[in-house]
């Protein structure tokens, strides 16, 4: 490693993060079913990892602060806002790459 503190590591990693979720704030352009179909997560993935996280501390986040956590606002509103239809070719594509159970 390039000999960062554990601190240091986490403190980078959060200010990463913090630009992440700013640059998809941003770019509500992009749906969640582009992200997904590009690089296999969305926002809605961002959101439960942050509360699998926060359960993993002992801590209680529901699912839908969750979201608001990561759209920075309700996630309703975000929808009512930015979400388009998915185009047959964007649901072609997102179930041709989604995972086999």
């Amino acid at each position: 490693m390039t000999g960062l503190s554990e601190e240091q590591q986490r403190d980078l990693e959060a200010a990463a993060f913090r630009r992440l979720l700013a640059h998809l704030r941003e770019r509500s352009d992009v749906q969640n079913i582009d992200l997904m179909n590009l690089a296999g997560f969305c926002r809605n993935c961002l959101s439960n990892w942050y509360r699998e996280a926060a359960e993993a501390q002992g801590l209680e986040l529901a699912k839908e602060e969750a979201r608001e956590i990561i759209y920075g606002m309700p996630y309703e509103a975000w929808k009512a806002l930015n979400q388009r239809a998915a185009s047959d070719e964007q649901k072609a594509a997102f179930e041709s790459n989604r995972p086999k159970e």
